[in-house]
């Protein structure tokens, strides 16, 4: 990574009740993070204090006012809050919802103001953000409204890629959502991911079915008869390198993912729960498909070990690399795609 390019990495703060705080300053006890990239933590002196002096870590806090002061090679944590949150480990709370919330928009509003370069989220509690004034399920939709382009969920990791076709929707909606439409627009999305964000010329995907054995030529539901497989024709016939329908339940038990540059699951568990078992604790989950770059660490607000500083900061530093070298990718895909026409013109001046 090139420490010239100083790019700025916006974090949320998550749930503060969780193990978002400890995994961050964990993150950048190691002082070469900081050689590489400048972050910015949405949250407030206080409370990341408060964080350090619990776990006992060095990692030192340059607090700030503005995105302005922002200063490159220090850990810079801009204030939201003047008062003190106290934190409840492991509760769901009203007040951490909103501290949450607060953070993740002061983020994505700087993101689409290009004051900070790339989005990392620490995990939110759904139960705790879910309010009238927000409605969304996740991080996904939320940055889905915000942001340009239409968001996929992509859980990646060095030796798997998983994306989904649905995600939080109820187990007995997934049926009823997928359609020829919602098909090709997710695949389009992982091919131009895989290209853009990955370096991939010519991406090769897999699709899993949706329901058991694919339905077993309509035994077992007829949806992958009637909405999955033709979709998939019609993308081969486009030219697309698309391979299934595969039976999900064996799909990831015999390696056959190794074939693949990303798989397409039809629904959350289908998709995550294999992701979880192969890559947990070193995957990433990236919001694919967007104008700017967001990943997470793979896993929740951990409230089971909230609090006693066992917490292990490994998903959320290859977040942070994760986004990092996305961003970096997709400058050089611009660079590479620039009209020809305009580098000529530069050139001659």
């Amino acid at each position: 990574m090139n420490k010239e390019e100083n790019i700025k990495v916006g974090i949320t703060i998550g749930d503060p009740n969780g193990v978002g705080g400890e995994i961050i300053l964990k993150a950048f006890e190691d002082p070469r993070m900081l050689e590489m990239y400048t972050p910015v933590v949405f949250a407030s002196t206080k409370l990341l204090s408060f964080y350090a002096k619990t776990f006992d870590l060095k990692t030192k806090i340059h607090g700030i006012t503005s995105l302005d002061e922002v200063v490159p090679g220090k850990f810079n944590v801009l204030r939201l809050i003047k008062e003190p949150f106290i934190v409840n480990w492991g509760e769901v709370s009203t007040e951490a919802g909103k501290l949450a919330i607060r953070s993740l928009q002061a983020a994505t509003a700087a993101l689409k103001e290009n004051k900070i370069d790339v989005l990392v989220t620490a995990p939110i509690n759904k139960e705790s953000i879910h309010s009238e004034d927000f409605k969304f399920p996740g991080h996904t939709d939320y940055l889905n409204q915000e942001l340009e382009g239409e968001s996929l969920m992509f859980m990646v990791s060095d030796e798997l890629r998983v994306g989904l076709l649905t995600d939080h929707v109820p187990v007995k909606d997934v049926p009823s959502i997928i359609n020829a439409k919602l098909i090709m627009t997710k695949i389009g999305t992982i091919k131009e991911s895989l290209k853009k964000d990955f370096g991939i010329s010519k991406p090769r995907i897999a699709v899993l079915g949706i329901n058991p054995h694919v339905g077993d030529n309509g035994v077992i539901g007829t949806e992958d008869q009637d909405t999955l497989i033709p979709a998939l024709e019609q993308l081969r016939e486009d030219g697309n390198i698309i391979f299934g329908p595969y039976a999900a339940d064996s799909f990831f038990g015999n390696k056959k993912y190794r074939e693949f540059d990303a798989v397409l699951a039809s629904y959350h568990d289908q998709g995550l729960i294999p992701f979880k078992t192969i890559a947990f604790g070193h995957g990433v989950n990236y919001t694919a498909g967007l104008s700017h770059v967001r990943t997470s660490p793979d896993h929740g607000t951990g409230f089971d070990i909230a609090g006693k500083g066992t917490a292990n900061p490994e998903s959320f530093v290859a977040a942070i690399h994760a986004a990092i070298e996305i961003h970096r990718k997709r400058k050089e895909y611009e660079t590479l795609n620039e009209n020809p026409l305009k580098k000529l013109s530069r050139k001659r001046r």
